[in-house]
């Protein structure tokens, strides 16, 4: 039974269920989300819409769109944690109703509502959706272009190919040419693949000419008008050293083996990575039997691409980040999905049911390996309630995943352990959301001193960082510029962030300063200096009073 409307609203609803509840809980986390937010902010603090700042310096790493929509976004909900993490959340429930169309429309409503489930709670799509970065809407622009592409070359309709070219022109838009780059990846082999077993049809010419002009009419614009301000240096940065550099060199030393996303996609898909062994098996099998099934086998044929080819490619990137990864996490959840619809089908539970049993067992492990290491090392009580956030989270998942393995084992049952599982892991990241993350703040003392500063400054006064992680964080909620103090035994070289710390702190009148609490310099160049407030290991200064001496 196809009812792919059904499977796209019940998508739609799990993703939001898991992203939006206590999405505005808690300060932005430093380093990405602060400085993504810092840039989004800075559209409307310098109404500047078409070159992106951040610290009040032009900035050229990423491309507009999702900085567009969050200003937006803090223009109606005012600038905060909501505002600037709400594009993720919409682009991930967008993404959970897309895949169950998709895979409704395809293979039937149980196996679309499955792929959604698995996917919107599987723990790296819930991570992504609740943090304010574009990775959600890369992924969501990658998933859109790959399955209407899907759609083109089954049925040869040009339209199809067009609204693919137009999603990817999107990503583009948000995170540069790696959108194209990976769907290309993943639709490419999947034609040469299918095409040597069943009827598979390209675009005519004009779904080609009319794809491409749509996505030049939708890119074009704003790297164009960015050209015209600040000249092609600026774009030359943004794709070729921040997009292709990443992938031949290492950025802001974020490196790893080529082994690096192995363990990251074992997380990332949990609890589902428990079924994926068995999901493969299934996979090949179903390939290799004879007599291809016209509705089944394409969408395994693409689930492999999904899953294979992007994996690859971002092993052998130099700048490694875990987030790069989720934009395969739709290949799992189709692969995953299509083996659990085998399973109600045919009957046959043993190698499901030992999946599931591998759920509890691991989280038992966990559960234990973490009271063990707060135990033997006496951490610190707040280091213990947040092992205890863990373990309780890990009990959902626990009790849910023992549930779902009792559900498989009555055949009556089976159809509907998946959303067992997927309820025990929807309630856990709600629990981290809601109960937990509040509770990280007190790790996070420069929005506390940042708002102390806000309380207490006047015009004219400065504001800087020295020696300690944050100045993101500070310059988001103070406001620009915040000066970055070198610290004693640092060389300052013509072009680095940092400042010499006498140039800043003598050429203000008043300068507030985020320093460690255990700083040994306290210089002041013979300024009055004063403690105003402390935050963990972090504290604020006040320097003011007569001029430097020397």
């Amino acid at each position: 039974m196809h009812k792919p409307a059904r499977a796209a609203l019940i998508g739609a609803a799990f993703a939001a269920l898991i992203t939006l509840p206590g999405l505005a809980n808690g300060t932005l986390w430093d380093n990405s989300e602060t400085a993504y937010g810092e840039v989004a902010r800075e559209i409307l603090f310098f109404h500047d819409w078409i070159v992106m700042h951040l610290n009040g310096a032009a900035w050229f790493i990423q491309p507009p769109l999702y900085f567009w929509i969050a200003a937006a976004f803090a223009k109606l909900f005012s600038v905060g944690s909501f505002a600037m993490r709400l594009p993720s959340a919409l682009a991930t429930i967008a993404m959970g109703a897309i895949t169950g169309y998709a895979v409704a429309r395809q293979v039937g409503s149980r196996a679309g509502i499955y792929a959604t489930v698995i996917l919107s709670t599987s723990l790296m799509q819930a991570i992504v959706g609740r943090l304010a970065i574009m990775d959600a809407m890369l992924d969501l622009a990658v998933a859109l272009s790959v399955f209407w592409w899907f759609r083109g070359l089954q049925t040869g309709r040009d339209r199809y190919f067009v609204f693919g070219w137009i999603a990817a022109a999107l990503g583009c838009l948000t995170k540069g040419p790696v959108a194209l780059v990976v769907a290309l990846l993943i639709i490419v082999p999947f034609y040469f693949w299918n095409s040597r077993v069943e009827s598979t049809r390209l675009p005519s010419w004009r779904g080609w000419v009319f794809g491409i002009l749509l996505f030049a009419a939708i890119t074009l614009p704003w790297f164009v008008a960015l050209t015209a301000r600040t000249g092609v240096g600026a774009v030359i940065e943004l794709l070729g050293h921040y997009t292709f550099g990443r992938y031949t060199g290492t950025i802001e030393n974020q490196a790893g083996p080529f082994w690096y996303y192995v363990p990251v996609l074992i997380l990332g898909f949990f609890p589902w990575i428990a079924f994926f062994p068995a999901s493969v098996m299934y996979g090949i099998r179903r390939l290799k039997a004879s007599g291809a099934d016209a509705t089944i086998e394409p969408v395994l044929r693409l689930a492999f691409c999904w899953i294979v080819v992007p994996f690859i490619f971002f092993s052998f990137a130099k700048t490694k980040l875990p987030n790069y990864i989720a934009l395969e996490l739709p290949g799992l959840a189709l692969l995953v999905a299509l083996y659990f619809e085998s399973v109600v089908l045919s009957g046959r539970r043993r190698s499901m049911l030992i999946s599931a049993a591998v759920v509890p067992v691991t989280i038992g492990m966990l559960a234990f390996a973490i009271w063990a290491f707060v135990h033997d090392n006496r951490l610190a009580a707040d280091a213990s309630s947040a092992s205890r956030d863990l373990i309780a989270a890990g009990a959902a998942i626990f009790i849910g995943s023992l549930l779902t393995a009792l559900l498989v084992v009555r055949r009556s049952t089976i159809s509907v352990a998946p959303y067992m599982l997927g309820l025990a892991s929807l309630s856990s990241v709600l629990a981290l959301a809601i109960i937990s993350l509040p509770r990280a703040e007190q790790f996070k003392p420069v929005p506390y001193l940042a708002s102390v500063i806000q309380r207490m400054r006047v015009s004219g006064d400065a504001v800087a960082i020295e020696g300690v992680s944050g100045g993101n964080a500070l310059t988001f909620y103070t406001q620009p510029t915040v000066h970055t103090l070198a610290v004693p035994s640092a060389v300052v070289h013509p072009g680095d962030t940092q400042q010499p710390a006498r140039d800043v702190i003598c050429g203000a009148a008043r300068i507030f300063i985020v320093t460690s609490r255990q700083h040994a310099d306290q210089r002041s160049f013979g300024r009055r200096r004063e403690l105003i407030a402390t935050r963990g290991h972090d504290a604020l200064y006040l320097i003011d009073g007569p001029g430097c001496k020397g």
